[in-house]
């Protein structure tokens, strides 16, 4: 029996996240009242069950202080059931653009300030965050990249860490992405822009890459920044963070920023970590 219990921060996608599950085999309950989760728990490990997957759903609006709801999965974890939680995370602001998207309340925002809600549900949910086995921060994840996630975790088994690698190339000129945490400038290497048969092309172009990586100084480059990543990635792991941004940019964010930085992608993908690949800036006018 596999029982995962999904809670987590309200906009975060919990709900996309028990249809993922349940398309993938697991028999799925969401919004349990607390006082009937020890009864379903002893329901669905009962000898005869056929059931051998199954998702529990629980978010802030539990009929009881979530301080009870962190409690009893303590308790739970201590049994001899195996049971998992995920968590599920996202940025402040990413969350207040959601509910302004889509024009709902925070279900704490009793006054109707979804900022104070977010806030409140944020120190609700500490306790049960630190509980938890698995974290995924969707601040920046497509919703195809999310059931990778949950796909390499709760279908493949895959040994999972909770920290998410995004990659993101960028454009100088339209400035350096708020939410990097590492920032390299790959501006050292020609620009393909004043070659003529390149400059309507991007990094995506394969002609683009050859010329890029034709030059040592980028493999070099990345060889180096790879070793560096492999080196820190265990040890953020290991600190607690969920969320690494990795920002690679050149003038424009078209050519030498977007080849450096779907390179790495290749290079890191299928890793321990889970990692995404953005390019932020390779839409805008050429």
């Amino acid at each position: 029996m596999r029982l995962v219990v999904v809670t987590g921060m309200s906009g975060s996608g919990k709900s996309t996240v028990m249809k993922m599950l349940e398309d993938s085999g697991y028999y799925c309950v969401d919004n349990l009242p607390v006082k009937l989760i020890d009864k379903f728990i002893d329901l669905v490990t009962e000898n005869n069950t056929e059931l051998s997957k199954v998702a529990m759903g629980i978010d802030s609006r539990s009929d009881l202080p979530f301080k009870e709801v962190e409690k009893t999965l303590n308790q739970l974890k201590k049994q001899k059931i195996r049971i998992e939680i995920l968590f599920l995370e996202s940025d402040d602001k990413v969350l207040l653009k959601r509910y302004k998207e889509t024009r709902r309340l925070h279900p704490l925002s009793f006054d109707g300030s979804v900022e104070e809600g977010i806030a409140k549900e944020r120190e609700l949910l500490g306790g049960i965050k630190k509980l938890s086995d698995y974290v995924i921060d969707t601040s920046n994840l497509l919703t195809r990249e999310l059931k990778e996630e949950i796909d390499r975790i709760f279908v493949e088994g895959k040994q999972y860490n909770s920290l998410m690698v995004n990659i993101v190339s960028f454009g100088f000129k339209n400035g350096i992405p708020q939410d990097a945490d590492l920032v390299f400038d790959v501006r050292f290497l020609p620009n393909p822009f004043y070659v003529d048969s390149l400059k309507n092309l991007t990094g995506l172009d394969e002609p683009v890459q050859d010329y890029v990586m034709g030059y040592k100084e980028a493999g070099e480059f990345l060889d180096m920044l790879e070793n560096m990543l492999r080196f820190l990635i265990p040890n953020y792991v290991k600190e607690g963070k969920y969320q690494l941004v990795v920002a690679i940019g050149c003038t424009g964010g078209h050519h030498r920023s977007v080849t450096l930085a779907n390179k790495l992608y290749e290079r890191l993908k299928g890793g321990e970590c889970g990692i995404t690949i953005k390019h932020r800036d390779v839409a805008f006018g050429k």
